[in-house]
């Protein structure tokens, strides 16, 4: 039996590019009952029952190592192959197309928008809680109650489009979440979200979990 045949504890994958919020992605998703690997092995990664692209800082850094490290290819391989994906922060920029922050740089394509500055009304970055609103039930969001707050530190944000499961007001709606398929982005950090963060990574843990029981 393969690490990823253990749906009690889903093997999952945080992809090491070497910039970004590696460490505090793997601690979120291993506190909340996750077999967590922070990991560049390609063997281990096509093992895994579902990938996390964690990120912070600018878009064309993290862009870059990605793909000095040949893991774009890899997460494009594991997104179409069906298996559950989870980009966050500049994690989940980097699935869009392009980033105005570095317009001679490719991103990861999954989704056809452009990410583009907050607006110029309010404080760049936006480093606050803010409060998500929901605009469609997805499993990401289920459980979240109410009134869900969730920690953002970023000044970019992607164009809105049918992926938008949550935006934030913030000089207008910003997009906070997005989802198709196997595919769960959010823009802020749930692995620093409290109780709210935590139930958003559990969400995600019983999507890999559940994912795994169904390709045994």
């Amino acid at each position: 039996m393969s690490v990823s045949e253990t749906p009690e504890r889903p093997l999952l994958a945080v992809l090491d590019y070497g910039i970004g919020n590696l460490h505090s992605a793997h601690k979120g998703f291993s506190h909340v009952g996750a077999d967590t690997r922070l990991t560049a092995d390609r063997g281990l990664i096509r093992d895994a029952c579902g990938v996390v692209l964690p990120g912070v800082g600018a878009f064309g850094p993290c862009m870059r190592a990605l793909r000095e490290r040949g893991l774009d290819e890899v997460a494009l391989d594991r997104i179409h192959a069906g298996i559950p994906f989870f980009g966050i922060c500049i994690g989940m920029q980097m699935l869009f197309s392009g980033s105005a922050e570095a317009p001679q740089m490719d991103g990861l394509g999954v989704f056809p928008q452009l990410v583009r500055p907050l607006a110029d009304t309010v404080k760049r970055p936006q480093i606050q809680w803010n409060k998500l609103d929901i605009h469609r039930e997805h499993p990401m969001l289920t459980d979240l109650g109410d009134e869900a707050w969730v920690y953002f530190v970023h000044s970019y944000a992607p164009d809105a489009g049918e992926e938008v499961i949550a935006t934030c007001d913030y000089g207008g709606p910003v997009t906070a979440a997005v989802a198709r398929d196997n595919v769960w982005a959010a823009q802020f950090h749930p692995e620093k979200s409290g109780a709210t963060g935590l139930r958003i990574l559990s969400n995600f843990v019983a999507f890999a979990s559940d994912s795994a029981k169904v390709a045994a």
